[in-house]
C-alpha cells in the first residue's frame, strides 16, 4: 500500500481522543500528515498531539461537539489556521449510547445520539465542503458501520443515524463529485474500543455476545481510513467499504 501521496497533507480527525480516531491521527501522523484532533474530550486529544509532536510529527488539539455546527467548522478553521491548509476530513466521532429497547429509551437521549451520529455527519460534511470549494478537492471520510444496512435490537438510534449519514455519503458523491471532491465510507466491523465494552455490558442483541477476542484493533480501520484517502481507492467514492471484506482486507495487508 502506497501512501506517499498522504505525505505532506492535512487532515481534520472528529473523535480523535480515543479508538479509532486515537489510531487514525497517529497513522496519519506517521504517513507525513499533518493532524488535527477534534473531541469533546479535549485533554486527551492534547495528550496525543503532544505524543505526535514528541516524535516530530505535526499536530494540534481542539474542543469539538459535533452536534454543534459552529464547533465543527472551526475546528476545520483551526485546521487551516494551523498548517496552512485542509485536505481530508475524518469524519469518525460517534456514540452508542442509549442502549435500549425504544419503548424504554428517553427520546432527549435518543435524539441526542442522532444529533452526534447523524448531524454531527452532515455538519463535517457541510464544513468540509465549504472548504474544499474554493480550492477544487479534499476527500471525506464517513466512519460507518455495518448498522447502516442491518437492524439490531437495541440499537434503533444508532442504525437509524448511520443508515442516515450511508446516504449521505452516496448523495454527496452525486453532488461534489464533479467538483474534485471525494467522499466514500468504512464500515469497520467490530472494533476493539470503549465503545465495545458498553455494548458488551448491555448484553442485548448479537453483537453482546461476542468475544472480544474476535473484534479488530483499532489499527486495521485507521489503515483502511489512510489508504481510502488515496487515489487507489477512487473506484469505492460514494460507497461504504467493508472491512469485513477478505478482499479489502488482502488489498490493505490485513489477516484474513
Amino acid at each position: 500500500m502506497d501512501l506517499a501521496e498522504l505525505n505532506g497533507l492535512a487532515v481534520v480527525i472528529t473523535g480523535a481522543s480515543r479508538g479509532i480516531g486515537a489510531a487514525a491521527a497517529r497513522a496519519f501522523a506517521q504517513a507525513g500528515c499533518s493532524v488535527l484532533l477534534a473531541a469533546r474530550s479535549t485533554e486527551q486529544c492534547k495528550v496525543i498531539a503532544e505524543e505526535i509532536q514528541s516524535a516530530g510529527g505535526k499536530a494540534y488539539a481542539t474542543a469539538c461537539d459535533v452536534s454543534h455546527y459552529e464547533q465543527v467548522a472551526a475546528a476545520v478553521a483551526a485546521c487551516k489556521e494551523q498548517f496552512g491548509r485542509f485536505d481530508i476530513l475524518i469524519n469518525n466521532a460517534g456514540v452508542i449510547d442509549p442502549i435500549g429497547l425504544s419503548i424504554d429509551t428517553d427520546p432527549k437521549q435518543w435524539s441526542q445520539a442522532v444529533d452526534i451520529n447523524l448531524k454531527g455527519t452532515f455538519y463535517g460534511v457541510h464544513a468540509a465542503l465549504q472548504a474544499f470549494k474554493d480550492q477544487g478537492r479534499g476527500v471525506i471520510v464517513n466512519v460507518s458501520s455495518g448498522a447502516a444496512h442491518h437492524p439490531l435490537e437495541g440499537w434503533s438510534h444508532y442504525c437509524a443515524a448511520k443508515a442516515g449519514a450511508a446516504m449521505i455519503t452516496r448523495t454527496i458523491h452525486m453532488e461534489a463529485a464533479g467538483r474534485g471532491v471525494r467522499i466514500l465510507g468504512l464500515s469497520p466491523g467490530t472494533v476493539a474500543t470503549e465503545m465495545q465494552i458498553k455494548i458488551k455490558s448491555s448484553g442485548i442483541n448479537p453483537v453482546s455476545q461476542m468475544n472480544p477476542d474476535d473484534h479488530i484493533p483499532a489499527e486495521w480501520p485507521a489503515k483502511a481510513l489512510m489508504w481510502m484517502c488515496t487515489q487507489d481507492a477512487k473506484e469505492y467514492d460514494g460507497t461504504d467499504v467493508q472491512l469485513r471484506d477478505e478482499a479489502i482486507r488482502r488489498r490493505l495487508g490485513l489477516a484474513v
